[in-house]
């Protein structure tokens, strides 16, 4: 018998780094794959369809809205994001785990709706540094940074009901959590049965 996959959700205040760990750990996990997102927010320099969004307009996103396409879907920072419904079954019923970098909205509706997630938020050092990495981004505007650091104290708050915290100063440091969480999760009694029972008579 297959074991169901494990849904990783993963959340962060904009700028925390929880994009670039996401990416760091999936060449660590085999059987591990990044959930891409359906966005309606303008590409930024050197992303690619497809890989790290699927970038679609907003009657096509309000579209896939209306059809339920989409196991999770919010506004931020007056984007819309929204997670393939489709693709979360199809991966679950093949055993294949997900990695999902999406904000507290999202997870919260995922945690509604599926059990057996694991969520898992990723924190700045200090509200000082998290400013710092979005001014070297260069990529938005004053006024957007300062909207994101506004909502960032919101956010925070939000990962008192989150599995697990890791604070993302040292990136490698920060890099092995995660990796201990998705481990040591793989690794519960309740998914090693589901793999197992048919072998082991349990």
């Amino acid at each position: 018998m297959q074991r169901e996959g494990v849904l990783f959700v993963i959340s962060a205040p904009s700028g925390a780094g929880k994009t670039t760990l996401c990416k760091e750990i999936i060449d660590k996990f085999p059987n591990l794959r990044h959930s891409v997102s359906y966005t309606t927010r303008t590409p930024r320099t050197g992303e690619v369809h497809g890989r790290d969004y699927f970038f679609v307009g907003q009657d096509e996103f309000s579209r896939m809205v209306a059809d339920g396409e989409f196991a999770e879907w919010a506004e931020v920072h007056g984007n819309l994001y929204g997670t393939s419904l489709a693709t979360l079954k199809q991966c679950r019923s093949q055993g294949i785990d997900l990695i999902l970098d999406i904000d507290c909205q999202g997870a919260q509706q995922l945690k509604g709706r599926f059990d057996g997630g694991v969520y898992i938020f990723i924190l700045p050092p200090s509200i000082a540094e998290l400013r710092r990495r979005l001014d070297g981004r260069s990529s938005d505007t004053e006024e957007v940074i300062e909207r994101r650091i506004n909502n960032a104290a919101a956010e925070i708050k939000e990962s008192r009901w989150y599995d697990y915290i890791i604070v993302n100063d040292k990136f490698s440091e920060a890099v092995e959590q995660l990796k201990s969480v998705l481990l040591a999760e793989q690794c519960r009694s309740f998914r090693v049965i589901q793999g197992i029972s048919a072998t082991f008579d349990i």
